[in-house]
């Protein structure tokens, strides 16, 4: 015997609130992904804060739903996960609009319009009766609008009672409150969404955030000069589709800005951004990841590699409902270790190939190299200006020498030699390791220059000896961004 046991509609609504791992960008970014289903040109995200709520709206020009499209659309669990989807469908279990908004709001309002038809939807965590869902037809919709629709079709999108994107805990006001999480957003559908933002395959998207245009973030960089594109590969699998897979070498970070390094780095830096960034459609699902092929490292943080799958591979990749992960399949491990482990030496090389060069006698080198008698040793450049200056400090000056004649004279030669084959690398590999280099070396001009010293002469100062002189375009960028407003240094010689 059969009996019919569904599951109560507030407990199964309120549960979706935890699907998935949605902050507010992955919501976002959820609600953009039917946009692009519904052919849309167009996403306005707009942020209309209340006295202790804040109401958040998502419009965009798509195609729009009549009453049965819109209905189908509002149903949990909507579509089957093993149907067979259009190329450019980026939805898979049904539930992305429904748990990306009630991830974040407790009432959720799907308005759409075709011609003069208009329809609106409403799902109320607070008031559900037996899955009764509220319906608005004609008139009544067009109270709900923030404004009357501009294009002859099109979709909003309303959340309201939003209780968790407000952090009352630890700020004072709404507007505190959205300030970091809509900066995040930001940041992050500019990646996610770039390949769309750019224009690829002639299908471009404007999306809007509280009038802010978003631009891409393209995470290869491309557009550089410095930037090495190797040779991509197709992979087949069992089911006759293919695995394109493209990677790229980033420039060292001192042919880029202090600007673009943020950008390719983000919040959480380079070693934890390189690896694998896999699209589906070209909407970027997961990235940062190595799949556990190789190890994150220094050396390697140069490397990423572009995944490109069709939507027919979900259930291989397992991507979650939120689109936010994803696992390789077993039978690609092998393959892409192969593949991965030769892009990454590419990587190592740039890295290694910033070296100092001793032979520049136009600047100041840290080593100096002499030859005498048929045999060669290296001595610390006492003319260097930050050991220079040390020497100079009066009576640590003794000690200080007598640090350097050690060091020189118990250099591990013969270990050095049997490491040089492996392949070794002695200069800073992080923009950390660089920046810390360079705050102490503008402290030490500004004690011995104090009044005089400008953005213009620290410069002219810094370029007549390494590390800096060979890594001036970072140099110079992190200064005038970062480091003179610190100090206050002004502009001018």
């Amino acid at each position: 015997m059969k009996i019919s046991n569904p599951p109560l509609a507030k407990d199964l609504m309120a549960t979706a609130r935890s699907f998935g791992s949605y902050d507010l960008a992955a919501a976002l970014a959820d609600l953009v992904d039917n946009s692009i289903k519904a052919k849309a040109k167009r996403v306005d995200i707009d942020f209309y804060p209340q006295a202790d709520d804040v109401v958040v709206r998502i419009r965009d020009d798509g195609v729009g739903m009549d009453k049965e499209t819109l209905t189908v659309a509002m149903r949990p669990a909507s579509s089957n996960p093993q149907t067979i989807r259009e190329p450019d469908d980026l939805g898979r279990f049904g539930w992305g609009l429904k748990s990306a908004s009630v991830s974040q709001a407790r009432v959720l309002t799907v308005a759409s319009w075709q011609g003069s038809a208009l329809t609106a939807a409403r799902w109320d965590i607070d008031d559900i009766d037996d899955w009764g869902m509220e319906i608005l037809e004609g008139d009544e919709v067009l109270p709900l609008l923030h404004r009357r629709p501009e294009t002859p079709t099109g979709t909003e999108v309303i959340w309201s009672r939003s209780d968790r994107l407000l952090d009352w805990e630890n700020c004072k006001s709404v507007d505190e409150s959205l300030t970091g999480g809509i900066a995040h957003a930001i940041q992050k559908l500019s990646l996610i969404f770039h390949r769309y933002l750019a224009g690829e395959n002639n299908r471009r998207l404007t999306i809007f955030i509280n009038n802010h245009q978003l631009t891409p973030i393209d995470p290869f960089m491309t557009s550089h000069d410095a930037t090495q594109t190797l040779d991509a590969e197709s992979i087949p699998i069992l089911s006759g589709e293919k695995i394109k897979i493209q990677p790229y070498v980033l420039p060292h970070f001192s042919k880029l800005s202090t600007e673009e390094q943020l950008l390719l780095g983000g919040p959480e830096g380079m070693v934890r951004n390189q690896g694998f960034y896999v699209y589906r459609n070209r909407r970027l699902i997961i990235y940062g990841t190595w799949f556990r092929l190789v190890p994150h490292s220094e050396l390697t943080q140069l490397t990423r590699v572009k995944v490109d799958l069709p939507n027919t591979l979900d259930t291989d990749w397992r991507i979650t409902v939120d689109k936010s992960d994803a696992q390789l399949p077993a039978i690609l491990k092998r393959r892409l270790q192969e593949i991965v482990r030769r892009f990454n030496h590419r990587s190592t090389r740039v890295h290694r190939n910033k070296g100092v060069s001793l032979d520049r006698h136009e600047v100041q080198a840290v080593w100096r190299r002499y030859v005498k008698n048929g045999q060669i040793r290296y001595q610390a450049n006492r003319d260097h200006p930050m050991i220079s200056r040390l020497l100079a400090q009066g009576g640590t000056a003794a000690d200080f020498e007598g640090v350097l004649q050690l060091l020189q004279s118990y250099f591990p030669t013969d270990m050095f030699i049997k490491d040089a084959d492996l392949g070794i690398n002695q200069c800073a590999t992080s923009v950390e390791e660089f920046e810390a280099l360079l705050d102490q070396c503008m402290i030490n001009h500004l004690q011995d220059y104090k009044d005089q010293s400008t953005i213009d002469s620290f410069l002219s100062y810094v370029s007549k000896f390494e590390p800096f002189s060979s890594q001036l375009t970072y140099t110079e960028s992190y200064i005038r961004n970062n480091t003179a407003k610190k100090w206050g240094l002004k502009n001018g010689i």
